[in-house]
């Protein structure tokens, strides 16, 4: 008897253990301040309902950093500096199939995007690593292509980090606009 007692009192120490190692509270990290975000061209592929045949061309999963009152180009982001395109991890983009930028055709694939502001022109640059954070280990010979692109001045800025497409003949414009900042990049499929 004295057994069996200490095999259900034993059985029962086990049993309320494990609830309450399963019902402890798991810490979530908090809030991304720079929270990710997902842009498709064509912009409704994603939304895209049974028997529409609209597919992607391209995806591009970024961060979205805020302006909170800052000077951004030339200040919270260098002239001169290779810049992650966005916030947190290096943005990325997908080619669901051959493109043309700046020239170059390139391959389906995922890619990185970077960009080198500077106050009227920028050059932007797709980049064959990924998974990368920031542009802290940014590898210049990875690079596919680097395209110049000329700078808008917007008249009212911009609080988010914004990318977004519009349709141009043969392709699409990838417009990137942050502060009082907007320059777009051609596409071509």
């Amino acid at each position: 008897m004295r057994n069996i007692f200490i095999i259900v009192f034993a059985l029962f120490c086990f049993n309320a253990k494990a609830q309450q190692s399963a019902s402890a509270e798991v810490k979530f990290p908090a809030a991304d301040p720079s929270p990710a975000d997902i842009v498709y061209f064509p912009l409704n592929a994603p939304k895209a309902k049974a028997g529409d045949p609209t597919k992607p061309v391209i995806k591009i999963v970024y961060s979205r950093p805020q302006k909170k009152g800052r000077d951004i180009f030339g200040v919270l982001e260098q002239y001169d500096k290779v810049w992650r395109f966005g916030a947190n991890e290096s943005t990325e983009v997908r080619f669901f199939k051959k493109v043309n930028i700046g020239g170059k055709k390139i391959k389906p694939g995922t890619y990185s995007l970077f960009a080198i502001p500077n106050k009227d022109s920028w050059t932007i640059i797709v980049n064959s690593e990924t998974d990368k954070w920031g542009a802290f280990t940014y590898n210049q010979a990875k690079d596919i292509v680097r395209v110049n692109v000329p700078v808008k001045t917007l008249s009212k800025p911009i609080e988010y980090f914004s990318l977004t497409f519009t349709e141009i003949n043969g392709g699409a414009n990838l417009i990137m606009g942050w502060d009082r900042t907007q320059v777009e990049l051609p596409i071509t499929f």
